[in-house]
Formats: C-alpha cells, structure tokens, sequence
C-alpha cells in the first residue's frame, strides 16, 4: 500500500498528517508528501530557500517518509496558476509514487492555496478512470491544518467533517511536534492553534470523539472496498 500526502506548502502534511506519517512508516508502510509549494515567501520569519529544503528534509526524515516531491508555484498565488497544471503536477506525483491512499486539504479551509490544492487533487485522483496503468484508488480523504481549518468561516461551504480517526498515542505526538519543531518560524506561544499546547489539545480533542487517548482527525470522501478488504 502506498501513501501521498499533497499539501500545498512546508509544514502542512505535518500539521495535517504528521503523527498519521509516523505510525504508517513505523508499520513499513511507504509513505510519499508532495509539495506543491517549496517557498516561505509569505511567512513571518522566513527561512531561506536552502534553510526551507533543508528543514523540509529533517522534518521528513524524522517521520520516515520515503519521498518528498517538491514543486515550485508560486506561494499564496496558486489562484493564478491555470488549474490544469496544477491537477497535471499532482497525478504525475500519484504515478510516480503508485499511490493508493491520498491525503488532502480540506477544500473550505481559509488559505487560498489550500483551497485551490484541494480542487486540484480532487480532479486529479480520479486518473485511474482515465489510465489503465493506474490502479483504482482506495482512500481519498481531507486532513485539517490547524489555524487554516478551523477558519473557514464562509458558512457558504461545508465545513470539515471528520469520521476518520488515526490512533497516534503519546509517541505519534510528540514526533508530530518535534517534525514541526524542525521548521523555522513555524512554532508558536500558546494559544496560537501551532503552538504545543493546542496540537496536544486537538490531539486530546480528535481522540475523546473516538474513544482513543490521542488521534489525528481527516474526513473520508471517497473510499473503494475490493474483495481482499472483505
């Protein structure tokens, strides 16, 4: 079975995925992220772009992902890039890495980027209908980004619906927060949503809903059962 996270910039398939990364490498799964952004331009306390990669590889390697593919559009401005070559980006990543499981940006999250990332994966995963060397996929599912998500305040759109439920434990945390910890600017105090405390309240908050001490939450919107999940 093999796993692609698509997130638009460094540090969201942490904050969205990371502990879920953690425990799926640790079980030998093959674990891809792919980035559509790999600038900080528009972060506070941005590192440069060497630093960034550098950050984004440790950050990786902590996890145990296997790849990480990195594009380079243009940060808080994927509205301006033509849908189609964002869509061909990330079904050639979904070749690449033969994935079967994709994670995604919810699509009401307040960051544009997100929003345009999700849009675009969303067209791009149904290549399996179109390519016969693709297989069927089997999971497509929403992760939340703390200070991202929750901010979708448009009550026009479907706000994040999680019935989706990882068991991450007390270790799955705590990577989580060190992988994030290994990007420069990224960390906040409390009770910024990225601070330590928060992603262990959210953590605590994602598992009492499924009876489980600690969880990281998505939102399953496409899910295909073969006969050897029976």
């Amino acid at each position: 079975m093999s796993y692609l996270i698509v997130a638009a910039h460094p540090d969201d398939e942490v904050l969205g995925a990371g502990a879920t990364i953690y425990r799926l490498a640790r079980e030998g799964k093959k674990v891809h992220v792919c980035i559509l952004c790999s600038q900080a331009e528009a972060r506070n306390f941005r590192p440069g772009a060497a630093e960034l990669q550098r950050d984004t590889r440790e950050s990786a390697g902590l996890l145990g992902v296997h790849e990480v593919i990195c594009g380079s559009f243009p940060n808080i401005q994927f509205n301006t890039v033509p849908h189609l070559e964002l869509v061909q980006f990330i079904e050639e990543a979904i070749v690449r890495t033969g994935a079967d499981v994709i994670f995604t940006h919810h699509p009401s999250d307040l960051n544009n980027d997100h929003v345009q990332t999700s849009l675009a994966c969303q067209a791009a995963v149904r290549i399996f209908q179109r390519r016969k060397d693709r297989n069927p996929l089997k999971d497509f599912l929403f992760m939340e980004v703390p200070s991202a998500t929750e901010w979708a305040l448009n009550s026009g759109g479907i706000a994040f619906r999680p019935n989706t439920f990882t068991e991450i434990g007390e270790e799955g945390l705590t990577k989580k927060i060190e992988a994030l910890s290994l990007y420069k600017g990224v960390m906040r105090d409390y009770p910024h949503p990225r601070s330590r405390e928060a992603l262990r309240g959210l953590a605590a908050f994602r598992g009492a809903q499924c009876g489980l001490e600690y969880a990281e939450a998505f939102e399953s919107v496409f899910r295909r059962i073969g006969k050897e999940w029976l």
